[in-house]
């Protein structure tokens, strides 16, 4: 499994690989934040300077930069000009300092190579692993429907988007457990996510809050630190929950079935979302057949619909609200799976099979679908079928939570035709 660099424990940290060296990062980072490389490097033994300090021996080129070969490169990436914040521009590097870079005085390595050259990391591959929404469920220990509300309520973020399918990489595992902490507190989703709404306004300049900023938990109070002190831009910064919580679905009335009619579409799907997160799925249900009902047929709507329904036993009708999503939208891939699986339950392999093939057809590097469709095909006693999609699947996704079950497959087959 790929681990998030901050968490790895590799043995170089024993002997400091980098004391006494002086450490810059230029550029922006792919694997995590600044902050955090830079307390990743003191942790190792090493200082951090500026990009432009004198004293420099080692710079560290993000690997969220252009890609560069040689120091001709290298020099035109440095010489690329960024906002200085103050209505002008200013390059990454001081000419003083591409000077010494291009006379070799400075070593310069990707951040990839850095973090694997420390084994912070095992492989380039390693630091873009992306994890689906299952397998990320998976990793952290809650229902995929849980991430998926996280991800509608943007407290985790995904790096990529296929036909709707999120992907998240290895720095959102560690935001997806840092919010599992934060729920198993009582603090809800809807909280966290006013929470950091309210603290945007006070910290434009940082994008991520969860992730880039520690987490202090205080009864149902969150506080945000960075660096050594609170953030505190007009004083203390300290929210109050209890007067941030959205109160729609608490104060609604004994008869709140009857004012439907009252709210619209998006209130529906943001009351049905919270209930969903209390765990009262029939009454979200409910309020998602409302949403429908008052805004019209929509594809991800009838997907959360069958999301709760299978959750709630009722997987004949799961099924047809995922046919109705595609139906709707024919390229969603993440419904074509889900109908797989539901297929699968319900004892129609065929239809199953056909299901998850529809969703390769569309998107033919959704690992998830080749781990399902090659059980299903051994299901169908179809060993060579279902051996090229395990294959797949461990090609596409080696170090997923299900990779053991896949190698444990593929040496069935080869022991069976051996």
């Amino acid at each position: 499994m790929s681990q998030d660099p901050r968490a790895s424990e590799p043995s170089h940290r024993d002997v400091e690989p980098l004391r006494g060296r002086r450490v810059a990062f230029c550029g922006k980072l792919g694997s995590m934040t600044q902050r955090e490389a830079r307390e990743l490097v003191r942790e190792l033994g090493g200082s951090c300077v500026d990009r432009n300090d004198s004293t420099l021996e080692l710079l560290v080129v993000g690997a969220d930069e252009l890609p560069w070969n040689d120091l001709d490169e290298l020099d035109a990436l440095c010489r690329s000009a960024r906002p200085n914040g103050a209505g002008g521009e200013a390059s990454l590097l001081s000419d003083e300092m591409r000077n010494l870079v291009r006379s070799r005085q400075v070593d310069v390595v990707s951040e990839t190579v850095f973090w694997e050259q420390l084994g912070v990391v095992e492989s380039q591959a390693d630091v873009r692993r992306l994890y689906t929404p299952a397998m990320l469920a998976e990793l952290v220990g809650v229902t995929v429907g849980t991430i998926r509300s996280w991800h509608r309520r943007q407290l985790i973020v995904p790096v990529r988007m296929v036909h709707r399918l999120p992907y998240f990489d290895f720095q959102e595992v560690t935001t997806a457990r840092r919010l599992a902490q934060l729920i198993a507190t009582g603090v809800s989703a809807s909280q966290i996510q006013s929470q950091l709404a309210a603290l945007a306004q006070f910290v434009p300049e940082v994008e991520r809050p969860l992730a880039q900023l520690a987490v202090i938990v205080e009864g149902k109070r969150i506080l945000l630190r960075e660096g050594e002190g609170l953030i505190e831009p007009n004083g203390q910064l300290r929210f109050d929950f209890d007067s941030l919580e959205s109160p729609a679905i608490t104060s609604l009335p004994m008869n709140w079935r009857d004012e439907l009619d009252e709210f619209c579409p998006d209130q529906l799907l943001e009351m049905a979302m919270q209930l969903e997160e209390e765990g009262r799925l029939r009454e979200a249900c409910e309020l998602y057949r409302a949403a429908l009902a008052a805004g019209g047929p929509d594809a991800e709507v009838c997907f959360q619909l069958a999301e709760l329904l299978y959750r709630l036993g009722h997987t004949e009708a799961a099924a047809e609200r995922y046919y109705m999503a595609i139906e709707l939208n024919d390229d969603y891939v993440e419904a074509r799976a889900n109908l797989g699986c539901v297929l699968a339950e319900l004892g129609e392999l065929s239809l199953a099979a056909a299901a998850f093939q529809g969703a390769l057809v569309h998107h033919d590097e959704y690992a998830d679908v080749h781990f399902h469709l090659a059980r299903v095909l051994d299901d169908l006693h179809e060993p060579e079928q279902a051996e090229h999609h395990w294959r797949e699947f461990l090609r596409l996704s080696p170090d997923s939570p299900w990779a053991d079950e896949a190698r444990m497959r593929l040496d069935q087959h080869r022991q069976l035709t051996s």
